[in-house]
Formats: structure tokens, sequence, C-alpha cells
């Protein structure tokens, strides 16, 4: 179990890295109870990746930050790395998959990354971090299952509850389990009686897969990449993760592409807020899934990130509603 003295720890040391990020009320008239969202889209990398990252590299030697830091993302936690290596001095590599969004690609460089493109596959761009890790001792930043990544994660779910502390529901994107693993830690052991829910596409469903098996599912990444939302194409979840999951994660639950695509566009009206694919999920959920969710009055589904292609939104908020 991640501990609360281990979450409060994080927070203090990510503090001016990472920013404690609203609570913007929506989707007033389609939901039945009150809707906040958590807009981790207004991090310094538009993301909440910055948090684990951060939390990690703070805790690295002077000899270890000399080294330089490597990590394998398709996007986020590319930036969140960068961004924090940058933050301390240190050298940032990043192994990125081939069909990461070009808007994450070009932060990622912009903030002094070198990049190295990989295939499609999430084994693939692991296996090629490791190996350069290997021959140039850069330290490796995993993206999610590391003890020190899921305790920044959860840093989030510390904010949710100082804001809204009498909370019912919170919902968290999954993909490799960082998010919702860590937020899932923090907010049992404050709110025991608060529900929390993972959430993401259909055509990536290893997580809903896993958690009803009882087991790790690892799903190929040409099903993973069917999905518009890029950030939720790991093929597993990490082992660390799915213990807090399982222990912590009331249920994982699955929308479609459409739905996802409808939340992007009630998201950026109700709320002025502009969400990645990813993000929008956990409000598809809420908007789409009554019947899923346990009852509530007042929810939090967390908006992971706002880094998506000007062109896919463009096309989407042209799409009826």
């Amino acid at each position: 179990m991640v501990t609360l003295d281990e979450i409060r720890a994080a927070q203090r040391r990510i503090h001016g890295l990472a920013v404690h990020t609203p609570l913007i009320g929506c989707f007033s008239h389609q939901c039945p109870g009150q809707i906040y969202i958590k807009a981790e889209s207004l991090q310094p990398i538009g993301a909440f990746k910055l948090r684990g990252a951060a939390n990690k590299i703070a805790q690295l030697s002077r000899h270890e930050l000399r080294r330089g830091v490597i990590t394998y993302s398709s996007g986020n936690h590319a930036q969140g790395v960068a961004y924090a290596a940058r933050a301390f001095g240190s050298k940032a590599v990043i192994v990125m998959p081939s069909n990461a969004p070009e808007i994450k690609r070009r932060a990622t460089a912009d903030l002094g990354a070198e990049i190295v493109t990989v295939g499609n596959a999430s084994s693939e761009r692991k296996s090629k971090a490791e190996e350069l890790a290997a021959q140039h001792g850069y330290v490796v930043i995993p993206p999610y299952d590391d003890p020190d990544i899921i305790t920044g994660q959860a840093t989030c779910g510390l904010e949710i509850l100082k804001d809204l502390p009498n909370v019912d529901l919170v919902l968290a994107p999954v993909s490799g389990g960082g998010l919702l693993g860590g937020v899932a830690a923090a907010i049992k052991q404050l709110r025991p009686q608060c529900r929390v829910i993972g959430v993401e596409p259909e055509l990536a469903a290893d997580a809903h897969q896993s958690f009803h098996a009882g087991r790790i599912v690892s799903w190929p990444a040409e099903k993973t990449s069917r999905t518009i939302a890029d950030g939720l194409r790991t093929q597993s979840l990490g082992q660390l993760n799915y213990e807090l999951i399982r222990a912590c994660v009331d249920d994982i639950i699955t929308v479609s592409e459409e739905e996802i695509r409808t939340a992007m566009r009630r998201i950026l009206l109700d709320a002025r807020l502009t969400a990645e694919p990813s993000g929008a999920v956990t409000s598809a959920a809420l908007l789409f899934h009554t019947s899923q969710l346990p009852p509530y009055r007042r929810a939090v589904p967390i908006l992971s990130g706002g880094n998506v292609e000007p062109a896919l939104l463009a096309q989407i908020l042209s799409q009826e509603s």
C-alpha cells in the first residue's frame, strides 16, 4: 500500500513544479448529481504525468542527474520527464512510438529532450529504453509501474479531497494504472466510503478484463492502437499498479469511441476546457454509463490531459453532438 505519509511527502517534494489544479463544475443538467472536473490539463505540461515524473526525478542523487534520465512514452509522461529533468539540470532521452501525436512529440522536443522513435508496441519502447540505459548509464524513469511514480500521481487524490471533502465518486482514466492506483490509494485511506472507478476505451480494455479476471491480461499493440485515446494504449497494467487497483478500486468500466468524442465536445462547451481523448473517458462514463456507476451526489472525473492534435480537435468539434 502507498501510505499517506509517502503521498504527503511527494506533495511537498513536487510543490513548485506541479500545480494544484482546480475542480470545475459542469454538466449540471445532464447528470443525476453534481460534477466537478479535476482539470489536470492545466498542469504546465498539459497533463497529470508531471506529478509522478517530478517526484521520481526530485529524489535522484547529483551523480544520477549528471548521468541523465530516460523513459518510454507515447507523449504525456515524455513531457513530464523532459520538464522535470530540465528543472533539475539533467539530460532527458525519450523513446516514443512512431504513432505518437505530433503535438506531444514536438512539445517534448521543445523541452530539450532527445527523442528516439520505435514501433507502436509499448513493450518495444520499454525494451529500447532499457537497452540505451545499459549502454549510456541513463537512469530509467518508468511511466507507471514504480512506487515513486505512483506516489506522485496519488497527490492528485489528496487535492480532490482537500477541495471537495464530501466527494462520493471519483473516476480516473486507466492505462498502465499509475494514476488510478495512486488516486484510489489516497482516497480510500482518507474517505473509504468514496467509490473509485477506472475508465478505459472499449478498444483498449485490457485493464477492464484484468480487473474482472483477477489477473493481469495483456492485449497486443495492434488492438490497443485502434483507440483514439493515444494515452491509454498501454498493453497491460503494471504489476504494482494492478495490486493497488485490486485493493482500492471499486470497478473498471469501458466507453466507446463515439462517447469519447462526444465527451470532448461537451467538456469544451460546458467547462471551457480542452480535453484530449484519454482525458475525456471519465466524463464519457458519467454522461453515458450512469447505470454502471454507483449512486452519487458529488462526482469528480479526472481530466488527465489536454494535449490533443489541433486537426483532430477541429474534426471532433465539427461533428454533431
